[in-house]
Protein backbone atom coordinates (compact mmCIF):
# COMPACT_ATOMS: atom_id res chain seq x y z
CA UNK A 1 0.00 0.00 0.00
CA UNK A 2 1.21 3.50 -1.21
CA UNK A 3 1.35 6.24 1.74
CA UNK A 4 0.65 9.88 0.55
CA UNK A 5 0.43 12.55 2.35
CA UNK A 6 -2.42 15.20 1.97
CA UNK A 7 -1.87 18.61 2.84
CA UNK A 8 -4.43 19.81 5.36
CA UNK A 9 -6.23 22.08 2.81
CA UNK A 10 -7.37 19.25 0.77
CA UNK A 11 -8.10 17.25 3.73
CA UNK A 12 -10.02 20.08 4.84
CA UNK A 13 -11.64 20.36 1.33
CA UNK A 14 -12.66 16.67 1.36
CA UNK A 15 -14.11 16.33 5.04
CA UNK A 16 -16.36 19.45 4.42
CA UNK A 17 -17.54 18.19 0.85
CA UNK A 18 -18.44 14.42 2.84
CA UNK A 19 -20.05 16.21 5.59
CA UNK A 20 -18.35 14.12 7.68
CA UNK A 21 -19.92 10.74 6.39
CA UNK A 22 -18.33 8.05 4.97
CA UNK A 23 -19.24 9.12 1.10
CA UNK A 24 -20.33 5.07 0.46
CA UNK A 25 -22.04 4.02 3.52
CA UNK A 26 -22.98 7.56 4.95
CA UNK A 27 -22.04 6.31 8.47
CA UNK A 28 -21.02 9.57 10.38
CA UNK A 29 -17.54 9.71 11.62
CA UNK A 30 -18.62 11.08 15.03
CA UNK A 31 -19.89 7.46 15.22
CA UNK A 32 -17.29 5.21 14.44
CA UNK A 33 -14.24 4.39 16.70
CA UNK A 34 -11.78 5.17 14.05
CA UNK A 35 -11.36 8.47 12.34
CA UNK A 36 -12.54 8.01 8.64
CA UNK A 37 -9.61 7.79 5.54
CA UNK A 38 -8.92 10.15 2.57
CA UNK A 39 -9.49 7.49 -0.15
CA UNK A 40 -8.41 7.48 -3.63
CA UNK A 41 -11.71 6.90 -5.51
CA UNK A 42 -9.20 5.61 -8.75
CA UNK A 43 -6.23 4.62 -6.56
CA UNK A 44 -2.74 5.68 -7.81
CA UNK A 45 -1.68 2.69 -8.90
CA UNK A 46 -4.20 3.05 -11.61
CA UNK A 47 -3.16 6.32 -12.29
CA UNK A 48 -5.18 8.10 -9.66
CA UNK A 49 -4.35 11.56 -8.39
CA UNK A 50 -4.52 13.32 -5.24
CA UNK A 51 -7.05 15.91 -5.94
CA UNK A 52 -9.93 16.98 -4.32
CA UNK A 53 -11.76 15.47 -7.66
CA UNK A 54 -10.22 12.13 -6.69
CA UNK A 55 -10.85 11.50 -2.81
CA UNK A 56 -13.36 10.79 -1.38
CA UNK A 57 -13.98 10.72 2.62
CA UNK A 58 -14.56 6.71 4.06
CA UNK A 59 -15.38 5.00 6.85
CA UNK A 60 -12.53 2.16 7.89
CA UNK A 61 -14.49 -0.95 6.69
CA UNK A 62 -15.53 0.92 3.69
CA UNK A 63 -11.82 1.72 2.82
CA UNK A 64 -10.33 -1.47 3.76
CA UNK A 65 -12.86 -3.58 1.71
CA UNK A 66 -12.33 -1.42 -1.61
CA UNK A 67 -8.82 -1.31 -1.39
CA UNK A 68 -7.46 -0.55 -4.63
CA UNK A 69 -10.10 -1.78 -7.12
CA UNK A 70 -12.27 -0.40 -9.34
CA UNK A 71 -14.77 -3.20 -10.29
CA UNK A 72 -16.46 -6.82 -9.14
CA UNK A 73 -19.27 -8.88 -10.51
CA UNK A 74 -22.74 -7.72 -9.88
CA UNK A 75 -23.87 -10.77 -7.44
CA UNK A 76 -27.56 -10.56 -9.64
CA UNK A 77 -26.10 -11.69 -12.99
CA UNK A 78 -22.46 -11.95 -12.60
CA UNK A 79 -21.31 -9.21 -15.18
CA UNK A 80 -18.01 -7.41 -14.43
CA UNK A 81 -19.25 -4.24 -13.17
CA UNK A 82 -17.64 -0.65 -11.86
CA UNK A 83 -18.13 0.03 -7.85
CA UNK A 84 -20.06 2.87 -7.10
CA UNK A 85 -18.15 6.21 -6.98
CA UNK A 86 -19.22 9.54 -5.11
CA UNK A 87 -17.41 11.94 -7.46
CA UNK A 88 -19.50 10.63 -10.21
CA UNK A 89 -22.54 8.97 -8.97
CA UNK A 90 -25.51 10.06 -6.94
CA UNK A 91 -26.19 8.07 -3.63
CA UNK A 92 -30.02 7.84 -3.63
CA UNK A 93 -29.55 6.50 -7.66
CA UNK A 94 -27.63 3.57 -6.72
CA UNK A 95 -28.80 2.89 -3.15
CA UNK A 96 -31.74 2.22 -1.21
CA UNK A 97 -31.82 2.75 3.13
CA UNK A 98 -34.65 0.08 4.10
CA UNK A 99 -34.49 -0.15 7.94
CA UNK A 100 -30.68 -0.58 8.56
CA UNK A 101 -29.84 -2.41 5.26
CA UNK A 102 -28.55 -0.89 2.06
CA UNK A 103 -30.06 -1.94 -1.04
CA UNK A 104 -28.58 -1.66 -4.46
CA UNK A 105 -30.88 0.01 -6.69
CA UNK A 106 -28.46 -0.73 -10.06
CA UNK A 107 -25.70 -2.68 -11.18
CA UNK A 108 -23.39 -0.60 -9.35
CA UNK A 109 -25.22 -0.54 -6.25
CA UNK A 110 -25.71 -3.76 -5.73
CA UNK A 111 -22.20 -4.40 -6.61
CA UNK A 112 -20.76 -2.04 -4.31
CA UNK A 113 -23.13 -2.96 -1.53
CA UNK A 114 -21.02 -6.94 -2.32
CA UNK A 115 -17.77 -6.06 -2.49
CA UNK A 116 -17.92 -3.29 0.30
CA UNK A 117 -19.58 -5.54 2.45
CA UNK A 118 -22.32 -2.96 3.34
CA UNK A 119 -24.66 -5.42 5.30
CA UNK A 120 -21.94 -7.21 7.43
CA UNK A 121 -24.14 -8.40 10.69
CA UNK A 122 -22.26 -6.14 12.81
CA UNK A 123 -22.52 -2.54 10.18
CA UNK A 124 -26.05 -3.42 10.56
CA UNK A 125 -26.58 -3.50 13.86
CA UNK A 126 -24.23 -0.15 14.27
CA UNK A 127 -26.79 1.43 11.61
CA UNK A 128 -30.12 0.04 13.59
CA UNK A 129 -28.62 1.63 17.07
CA UNK A 130 -28.08 4.86 15.16
CA UNK A 131 -31.40 5.39 13.02
CA UNK A 132 -33.16 4.77 16.11
CA UNK A 133 -31.39 7.47 18.03
CA UNK A 134 -31.78 9.63 14.31
CA UNK A 135 -27.99 9.69 13.81
CA UNK A 136 -28.11 8.11 10.28
CA UNK A 137 -28.11 8.81 7.73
Amino acid sequence: MTRVYIQAGLRRVVYKRAGGKCEYCLLQEDDTSFTHHYEHVIPLRHGGATTANNLALACLECNLAKGTDLTTFDPLDGNITRLFSPRTDQWDEHFELKNAMIEGKTAIGRATVYFLRFNDPLRMIQRQALIRIGRYP
